[in-house]
């Protein structure tokens, strides 16, 4: 099967579905549903032939008038993110098990990931643009509505942020359309535009700025800590497991190939804005006492590595910046699982109220702490490769490698810092009195922590996988803006 369609339309009809779901079987049927749609995707991953092509490609005329077709198809950058999000939805699906949600829950869920695949294989700027405010709405609902603290407010702060980049973005893919004579918005003709330099400079921003507060980028990031934190589990891990994903996969897919020589103008403006984000980052995680909110800051480092990676235009910092946000999504949600179970456990995620767990929680302290070396880097496991090709790719991309690469490595240094800590007020130390009677993970706990355990030692050990499908697009991408 090659109707790379139903990957689209399965969980659209899996949300109507579920929304109907008023019973506690809701929570079976969204696992089923998206287990299934990961079973559809195994065929694409099957028959993908790893070169420079868009594959499974499918088009239709869809507003005649405005000449507007509906374009989709996969390519070596967009595969690893269908992967990720297909992957990943099944256990965050899994993950909230204990909390009881109705089918309204997890019907939001599947619209979401409905919107996420869009944006992944959209291969037209028109529905790009509807995948990426399709999947603002669903959670911007789930947070708002299953939220805790001032949740309402929060959210609106959110949903302003990104509503002002689409705007920008909007705006810009309005004016592009404009170019081809309102004939085409496909990414194979936009990307082919011959656009002056005062055209390409402020279609950069408008793109950039967008996609840079989705990630989000240091100083676009106010949003993100606070969102996390007061987000239900779920939203926090599907925010951090995937969405950030699509600003970094915009600039890829979008931004590079679109407006070249702005992006040799001011990509060191965005690479610097990176490693602003990786020192500031870590150095905020160092002082949180709020674990949730600690890993919060820490993926704002994280994610301005990938963006620094991306921006070194080298081979190996965009392989690694694929590779790393595969990393990234499988480890960040298995922190915040941990911190949830922690919560569940213990009814506080404050540091100083923590400690001593590992004592009635061994394999919770065993798969956390390969969790926290995952995220930190260490050799053999996924975030080791990752970040070692960012590194390397941002030391060779520009005459400030060196000092770019020393600030950037800083991120190992810090991360090894703060997670270590994480890790030792939560699991070491003397147990509080009344957490003596904590239960260890069971059930389905278990098996989504051994299988993101399992990932992080397997791409750790054989990346290659990864690295394999994006080579050649990537090599296509770099003769596109060089």
């Amino acid at each position: 099967m090659d109707n790379l369609f139903i990957l689209l339309i399965l969980p659209a009809i899996s949300a109507i579905i579920l929304a109907f779901i008023k019973t506690s079987s809701a929570k079976w049927a969204a696992l089923v549903l998206s287990l299934i749609q990961l079973g559809l995707t195994l065929p694409f991953i099957c028959n993908f032939v790893p070169d420079a092509s868009i594959q499974f490609s499918q088009s239709w005329n869809w507003i005649s008038s405005l000449g507007i077709q509906f374009q989709i198809g996969l390519d070596g950058i967009s595969l690893p993110m269908l992967i990720l999000t297909n992957g990943l939805i099944p256990l965050i699906i899994l993950a909230s098990f204990g909390h009881k949600q109705k089918g309204g829950f997890y019907g939001l869920v599947s619209f979401m990931q409905a919107g996420l695949v869009l944006v992944f294989i959209s291969l037209d700027a028109f529905s790009f643009y509807i995948g990426w405010e399709a999947a603002l709405i669903p959670i911007y609902f789930i947070c708002a509505l299953w939220g805790d603290g001032n949740r309402i407010s929060i959210n609106l702060k959110f949903f302003v942020y990104t509503f002002f980049g689409s705007l920008l973005m909007l705006i810009a893919i309005v004016y592009l359309y404009q170019q081809t004579g309102g004939r085409d918005m496909s990414w194979a003709t936009l990307t082919k535009l011959d656009l002056t330099d005062g055209a390409q400079n402020w279609v950069f921003w408008a793109f950039f700025i967008a996609f840079a507060i989705k990630i989000p980028l240091f100083p676009l990031h106010s949003w993100q800590p606070d969102t996390y934190t007061h987000a239900p589990s779920t939203g926090t891990m599907l925010l951090s497991g995937i969405m950030l994903k699509m600003g970094l996969f915009g600039l890829l897919r979008w931004l590079l190939p679109l407006t070249p020589e702005a992006v040799l103008r001011y990509g060191h403006i965005a690479l610097i804005m990176g490693l602003i984000g990786v020192v500031y980052g870590s150095i905020i995680a160092f002082k949180m006492k709020d674990a949730k909110r600690l890993i919060a800051y820490s993926s704002i480092a994280h994610v301005g590595l990938i963006a620094a990676g991306i921006f070194s235009l080298t081979q190996e910092g965009i392989q690694g910046a694929i590779l790393q946000m595969i990393n990234h999504g499988i480890s960040v949600v298995g922190l915040f699982f941990a911190i949830d179970i922690i919560q569940q456990r213990t009814g506080t995620r404050n540091l100083d109220e923590l400690g001593g767990l590992a004592n009635n929680m061994p394999i919770l302290a065993i798969t956390f702490l390969i969790i926290i070396m995952g995220a930190v880097g260490l050799p053999l496991t996924n975030g080791f490769i990752g970040e070692f090709l960012l590194l390397k790719g941002i030391f060779s991309g520009s005459g400030n490698g060196v000092w770019y690469t020393v600030i950037g490595g800083t991120t190992l240094i810090l991360a090894a810092v703060y997670m270590l800590r994480l890790f030792q007020k939560t699991m070491l130390g003397q147990i509080n009195d009344s957490h003596v009677h904590v239960a260890d993970i069971k059930g389905y706990e278990v098996v989504v922590l051994s299988i993101i355990v399992i990932l992080i030692i397997l791409i750790g050990v054989l990346p290659n996988g990864v690295l394999h499908l994006s080579e050649a697009s990537v090599s296509q991408l770099l003769q596109q803006i060089k």
